[in-house]
């Protein structure tokens, strides 16, 4: 990992304290009264007294004031599908820190614990270069835009694309709500203070390293939109903060967070601790927090409720796939086996790793883009990459400082520290789009599987090649064109004015407004190009009370006959694709008014006044919304590959997808372990649990298909 140059001084090392964390049986019944403990069981309390009281210690639940508080709490309408862990039976103990060892040998000997460990210092995943000193000289009048040295914001595979994603309505983050688990943060700085909530739980630790920390964090994320200093990647998201410090430790932190937010939301975890083969030297040897069981349980239980949790992977230059880390800590409860081999044992969480900026970035050449940096961890376990270097943000003020903290930024912020922020930003755009289109927001393994098969590959640097995993670096304009594909295209009809009228804004009408009563939704079409596809145009004629929509620019061009240009509606097919349907076009001079249909049997040839004008263009029936399987669920299928199906290992599945298209007479599909043959034909057809197959048509060979993947 990277060293300071020889001669310096060590770089200062930020506060923490060790935490001594004890699980009880499940047959001691225990609980800690202020009045001392007690056995629901009836089972002798006493030995265990007599250890605490020796070294004047106190145990305490640790995921609440008391132990009934600590018992997990189902989330509404979330099947985690995973076994409430047993957070009651977890404590923490109050002692002297040099005597926390001693207490942890002895608490292990007796029959009521069942596990007794003590939990190094958690950091900030902070990397020895984050050094940087604020500038002496003080900050201009106002604050320049620093927004051209935000490459990560700029598009793949160099950047995120955020500034795609901002041109979708939700795509900066809105109704997402993040909070970041450290230890301090400046939430007076001058850009952030829009859209954040502050420190909801702990207390904040006085340590510049911390707060310094904990401010670039925020801004990467959630820094204001106001012209001046950063723009955070997801800056309508609802950001908060709570500290490990003051008593809550990190696995508090993390079940207090976890019960603030609900499904879809998102917890960032800005910490890593020196693992069993860290050397004394750094952060070599550091690794992610849920290797320790308090933390792993706390994070389970986010994310059995929902929860998306990113997880810094750390900055020790580890293979977490070493056999080093299948070897449990002295302590650890029976049963426990290493999580970052996940399979049986899998916490849900996100794990984030540094990869290289683009060659050049603020002058500088870490390596090829993309490449991981050498103090990044690495490992089969570890899901996306962020920039691990050359990140501009708020906080440390070597780009711009003087004597007010407020107005500090940096150009330097590092580590795996900047790229769990990174991904944070990138998930909230998304998690944003998905809000603003009323679909199913992500679930944790649905987020981990999507960075998991898009974005810009990883690529191999001189002694760190690819095979090191850190994964992709999130591409937010790949992630939305799988993510949602197409918007409604709602139908109005105005009886005074003669006019039909359609948008996909639902804001511009809603449910009826201004004498236009809504209809429902005419078809989907795409908000953004994609391949194949041509712009919707839209018109207005206010001296006859028209809206006009067309596919070919040479009819009115920029504004024609009265008409004039109202911009692009939306995107759809010039020609017939596999599952489109016609949107038939007609006129009607008598009122003037365009109308525009996929159902033929509303005026067929022409009826009513109206005239028939021609197929306008091709879209789609029904919502098209691509989510991928996550491992463990791929799917196969034989034979041609069908519209909205890819097949092979990872098969994508649109769910509510009807797709037609000649298929062969039966074939096999194999999804989560079931194996559900079917045949087509007419009528319906069932696969086993996870997949639900529909049928119909004139022959097996040409069929309509509905493909359902359920999570259970």
């Amino acid at each position: 990992m990277p060293r300071k140059p020889s001669g310096s001084p060590p770089p200062p090392r930020p506060q923490g304290e060790r935490e001594l964390v004890v699980i009880a049986t499940p047959e001691a019944g225990l609980r800690a009264r202020a009045t001392g403990l007690q056995s629901t069981t009836n089972l002798d309390v006493a030995p265990l007294t007599k250890v605490l009281q020796a070294s004047k210690a106190r145990l305490i639940p640790l995921f609440g004031p008391t132990e009934e508080h600590a018992a997990p709490k189902a989330a509404a309408g979330v099947d985690g599908g995973a076994p409430m862990v047993q957070l009651q039976r977890y404590y923490r103990v109050e002692a002297a820190d040099e005597q926390l060892d001693a207490l942890a040998r002895s608490l292990r000997a007796l029959p009521m614990v069942e596990a007794a460990y003590v939990k190094p210092p958690a950091e900030p995943a902070y990397e020895v270069l984050n050094t940087m000193q604020p500038q002496v000289v003080d900050a201009p009048p106002t604050t320049p835009d620093f927004t051209t040295r935000q490459g990560f914001l700029g598009a793949a595979p160099g950047g995120v694309d955020a500034l795609h994603a901002w041109t979708l309505p939700g795509g900066r983050g809105a109704g997402v709500r993040v909070i970041d688990i450290e230890g301090a943060w400046r939430f007076t700085h001058e850009d952030l203070t829009q859209s954040q909530g502050g420190v909801v739980g702990g207390s904040q630790l006085p340590d510049p390293i911390w707060r310094n920390h904990g401010t670039a964090v925020i801004g990467v994320i959630g820094g204001d939109t106001n012209g001046q200093g950063v723009t955070g990647i997801s800056p309508d998201a609802f950001v908060r903060a709570i500290s490990i410090f003051g008593g809550l430790g990190s696995g508090g932190a993390i079940r207090r967070a976890a019960d603030l937010l609900g499904a879809g939301d998102v917890i960032l975890i800005e910490l890593h601790r020196p693992g069993p083969l860290a050397t004394g030297v750094g952060q070599e040897g550091f690794i992610a927090i849920e290797w320790w069981p308090d933390d792993y349980d706390a994070i389970q239980y986010a994310t059995s409720r929902g929860v998306i949790v990113v997880e810094a992977a750390g900055n020790g230059a580890q293979d977490l796939d070493a056999p080093a880390y299948d070897v449990p800590q002295p302590g650890f409860p029976p049963g426990w086996s290493n999580p970052f081999r996940r399979g049986a044992r899998d916490s849900g969480a996100i794990l984030a790793g540094a990869g290289a900026p683009p060659r050049g970035t603020h002058g500088h050449d870490h390596g090829p883009d993309r490449s991981r940096l050498d103090f990044s961890n690495f490992g089969a376990a570890v899901d996306a990459q962020g920039w691990g270097r050359e990140v501009t943000t708020t906080g440390y003020g070597d780009l711009q400082g003087g004597g007010n903290e407020d107005l500090w930024y940096t150009d330097g912020f590092s580590g795996t520290s900047s790229a769990s922020p990174i991904v944070v930003g990138a998930l909230s755009c998304l998690q944003g789009v998905r809000r603003a289109q009323s679909t199913a927001l992500m679930t944790p393994m649905e987020a981990r599987a999507l960075l998991r098969s898009t974005g810009s590959p990883q690529q191999d640097a001189p002694g760190r090649p690819a095979s090191q995993r850190i994964g992709n670096r999130p591409d937010l304009r790949q992630l939305l064109a799988t993510q949602v594909q197409t918007v409604p295209l709602h139908r109005y009809w105005n009886a005074g004015a003669g006019d039909h009228f359609y948008t996909t804004n639902w804001n511009e009408l809603g449910g009826g407004n201004h004498g236009w009563g809504y209809e429902g939704i005419q078809c989907h079409i795409y908000p953004t190009a994609r391949s194949g596809t041509v712009p919707l145009y839209r018109y207005w004629n206010a001296g006859i009370g028209d809206h006009f929509y067309t596919t070919s620019w040479g009819e009115l061009g920029a504004g024609a006959y009265g008409w004039g240009y109202e911009g692009i509606q939306g995107h759809v097919y010039p020609t017939a694709r596999s599952g489109t349907v016609p949107l038939y076009r007609y006129w009607n001079a008598g009122i003037g008014d365009h109308f525009y249909t996929t159902n033929w049997g509303e005026l067929g040839t022409g009826a009513y006044g109206w005239g028939y004008e021609g197929i306008q263009c091709y879209v789609e029936p029904m919502a098209r919304s691509g989510v991928p399987l996550t491992e463990g669920e791929a799917a196969r299928a034989s034979g041609p590959a069908m519209s909205g199906f890819e097949a092979g290992s990872g098969m994508r599945v649109m769910p509510g997808l009807e797709a037609t298209g000649a298929v062969p007479a039966s074939f096999q599909m194999t999804g989560k372990g079931t194996t559900a043959p079917a045949s087509f034909s007419t009528g319906r057809m069932a696969g086993k649990e996870t997949l639900e197959i529909e049928g119909k048509g004139a022959s097996s060979q040409d069929v309509t298909l509905t493909l359902r993947i359920g999570r259970g």
